[in-house]
């Protein structure tokens, strides 16, 4: 997954061949917000990297399973009771 520092310089080396160089100034200035602007949404985006998101699913699967083993042993207890 690429992430946001690689899309920023993807996004700056394009826009920099559209741009001649007696514009320099304004383009840094441009590329400076441009930055902070795309930083301030991707941080406000909460976004996981895609470890973080599979430990996360590995750690749901585990509790999932130790619910449904919970499950199991309650419906044998509630049954055993009802039987004495």
């Amino acid at each position: 997954m690429k992430g946001p520092q690689d899309f920023l310089a993807q996004l700056q080396g394009q826009f920099g061949q559209f741009v001649p160089d007696m514009a320099r100034a304004a383009r840094d200035d441009f590329e400076s917000h441009a930055r902070a602007t795309v930083m301030s949404v991707l941080s406000r985006l909460e976004l996981v990297t895609r470890e973080e998101f599979d430990a996360q699913q590995a750690v749901l699967m585990r509790t999932r399973e130790k619910v449904e083993a919970l499950e199991q042993r309650v419906a044998a207890l509630e049954q055993a009771l009802t039987r004495d």
